[in-house]
């Protein structure tokens, strides 16, 4: 049986930064990484919650990217 080992992660956050000349919507994404693997949903939720009080720009997406290693 297989398994897998986390070894990275990602937190990228995407914003609406305004429009297109057909109206619609322009998306920028921001990724953060050498997030801990450890750091559950709800702490990177409160995290990219606070980064976006900073921005002028509305979220959109919050996401996790992990990378890990499969094994045999």
């Amino acid at each position: 049986m297989a398994n897998q080992s986390l070894y990275a992660s990602t937190l990228r956050v995407t914003y609406e930064t305004g429009l297109n000349e057909k109206g619609e919507p322009q998306l920028k994404r921001k990724a953060f990484s050498n997030v801990k693997t450890s750091a559950t949903a709800d702490q990177l939720l409160q995290t990219a919650q606070s980064m976006a009080n900073l921005q002028q720009f509305i979220v959109v997406e919050i996401a996790r990217q992990d990378t890990a290693s499969i094994i045999a």
